[in-house]
C-alpha cells in the first residue's frame, strides 16, 4: 500500500460536523449523515473533523460511511488527556480497522489558557501516546505542522502533517524537511464563486479570525508576506496566495499547484458567505479535482 493509499488525493475538511456535534450531543442528524455518505459515493477520500473534535465525534462519521478515512484535524492536545485518547481510538480501530486517523495540534495561546511550551508539550503528549495501554501507532497520527521544528517533529514521530492556512511555497518546503516518506495534507480553501469581488469578500471573512492567531500570522511572515498583508482581513496579495478563487477550473489549477509542490493530499475546505453544508460546491469540485491517487 503507498501513502496515498490511505488518504486518497482529496478530502475534505469541515467544522459542520463538530459543530452539529458539539451542539447536539453524539447523534448526527440526517442532514448531517446523508452528506458524509455522499461525500463518501462522490469518491473524496478522507473527511477532516475540523474545529476542534474528540475523537469520539469521528464515530458516527464512520458509521455513516463505508469507505473513506475520518481523520480529526486538529484534536488540541491541552483539551484531551492522551491516555483517554489513545483508548478511544483502539476502540474506533476495533469497530473501523483502518479508518480513523488522529490529528493533533497545540492550537493557539488565544484558545486556551493553558497554552505553553508547545513544541515540549507535543513531544510529551506523543510520548503518552506511545506508553499507552493500546498505544497509537505513529502510521494513525498527524500534527498540524507549520514551522520547521513541528515539521520535523512529524516526520519522526507521526505519519506526517496536517498544515493549516499554506501556500504552495510552505508545501514545497514542508516536503523538504518531511522527506520522501512521510505524508504531507495541507488544508486548501477554495471560494468557487466566478464573481471576484464578492469570492474576495467570503475570504476577508473567513482568514479575519486567522489573523489574529500568532502562530498563522508567524508562518506568513516567514513566508515573506508583511504586516500590511496582514491588516484589514488581509491583502488581495494574501488572498490570492491562501484561496483558490473562482470556477471549478480555477480551484483545480490551484489544487495542482500544491500537489506540484509536494502534497499527497489536499483537505479541501470550501469557504462560502452562506451558512449550511457546501453540497453542491463539493459536488463540482469532486467533478474536476484529481480524487484518484
Amino acid at each position: 500500500m503507498s501513502r496515498h493509499d490511505r488518504w486518497g488525493r482529496i478530502g475534505v475538511w469541515s467544522a459542520a460536523w463538530t459543530e452539529a456535534l458539539r451542539s447536539g450531543g453524539e447523534a448526527l442528524s440526517g442532514e448531517f449523515t446523508d452528506a458524509a455518505a455522499e461525500l463518501d459515493d462522490l469518491g473524496y477520500g478522507t473527511l477532516w473533523l475540523g474545529g476542534g473534535p474528540a475523537v469520539t465525534y469521528a464515530r458516527p462519521l464512520l458509521e455513516a460511511t463505508s469507505r473513506m478515512t475520518v481523520a480529526t484535524g486538529i484534536l488540541s492536545i491541552w483539551e484531551h488527556g492522551p491516555a483517554e485518547v489513545a483508548a478511544q481510538r483502539a476502540e474506533l480501530e476495533r469497530a473501523f480497522p483502518g479508518r480513523f486517523v488522529l490529528g493533533l495540534g497545540v492550537s493557539h495561546s488565544r484558545l486556551t489558557e493553558r497554552y505553553a511550551h508547545p513544541y515540549s508539550a507535543m513531544t510529551e503528549y506523543l510520548s503518552a501516546l506511545d506508553a499507552a495501554a493500546e498505544p497509537v501507532p505513529v502510521r494513525d497520527r498527524v500534527l498540524a505542522a507549520l514551522g520547521p521544528r513541528m515539521l520535523a517533529l512529524a516526520r519522526d514521530r507521526a505519519a506526517g502533517a496536517h498544515p493549516y492556512l499554506v501556500t504552495p511555497e510552505h508545501t514545497a518546503l514542508a516536503r523538504e524537511i518531511l522527506g520522501a516518506d512521510a505524508v504531507l495534507a495541507p488544508e486548501f480553501k477554495a471560494v468557487l464563486d466566478t464573481d471576484a469581488e464578492r469570492a474576495r469578500a467570503a475570504a476577508r471573512g473567513h482568514l479575519a479570525l486567522y489573523l489574529q492567531l500568532p502562530n498563522y500570522t508567524n508562518n506568513l511572515l516567514r513566508l515573506g508576506f508583511t504586516e500590511d498583508d496582514l491588516r484589514a482581513g488581509g491583502s488581495d496579495r494574501l488572498l490570492d496566495a491562501v484561496f483558490a478563487m473562482g470556477d471549478e477550473t480555477a480551484i483545480a489549477r490551484r489544487a495542482a499547484a500544491y500537489l506540484d509542490a509536494g502534497a499527497d493530499h489536499l483537505a479541501v475546505q470550501v469557504v462560502t458567505a452562506e451558512p449550511g453544508l457546501p453540497r453542491e460546491q463539493w459536488r463540482l469540485l469532486a467533478a474536476a479535482l484529481p480524487l484518484e491517487a
